[in-house]
């Protein structure tokens, strides 16, 4: 892809669209920071403000609508299921999942990687859990309050991808169970569809 670029005010020149910052500098501030060494830093952080976002979401909807006919208090249980699959997910290090730790811990490397896959079952049986009480409870009987099950979709969104973005470094270091978990999202996604083909 080219690109003109005017310079100086005097004439054009072609380059490249792929080095065309190049000449840009980002390391020259006084705030250099390395960011690789922080990237389990960032991320839990980002895992535990979306981990807060979802609970902030749902704790609105249940505020706004207390009543039993607008909003079934049987619906939280999805919430809490993602929770559960939150703090499983978690409490396995990278390092057990890669077999790095020094110690194997009670059942080794296999052990934590069925104890993650179980955690992302959990996780992503409540988010379809959720879509199926958004749609099922909400959509379709044409409720003229909807929020309570758009909240409850994004509540276990939020907590889903937040466990997702907790453990990314390891998914990313092991190619089986990065394999595994892309199977699992096209199946999401492949449901997501046939479920928006059904019902619109």
């Amino acid at each position: 892809m080219w690109c003109l670029v005017y310079m100086r005010g005097v004439e054009h020149h072609s380059y490249f669209m792929s080095g065309f910052l190049d000449g840009i500098r980002c390391g020259d501030c006084e705030c250099n920071v390395d960011w690789g060494e922080r990237r389990n830093t960032i991320a839990s952080i980002a895992a535990g403000v979306l981990f807060f976002t979802g609970w902030w979401i749902i704790i609105d909807a249940a505020v706004k609508y207390p009543e039993e006919g607008d909003f079934h208090h049987a619906y939280h249980t999805c919430g809490v299921i993602a929770t559960v699959a939150f703090l499983m997910i978690n409490a396995v290090s990278n390092g057990q999942v890669r077999g790095d730790s020094y110690s194997e811990g009670c059942m080794g490397q296999t052990g934590a990687r069925v104890w993650l896959f179980i955690g992302f079952m959990l996780a992503f049986g409540s988010l379809i859990a959720s879509m199926w009480i958004l749609f099922g409870g909400f959509v379709v009987p044409q409720k003229h309050v909807v929020y309570p099950g758009i909240a409850i979709f994004f509540q276990n969104a939020f907590i889903f991808f937040g466990g997702s973005l907790a453990v990314m470094d390891s998914v990313c270091s092991c190619p089986r169970f990065h394999t595994l978990l892309s199977i699992l999202y096209e199946n999401m996604l492949q449901w997501l569809y046939s479920l928006y083909i059904n019902f619109f």
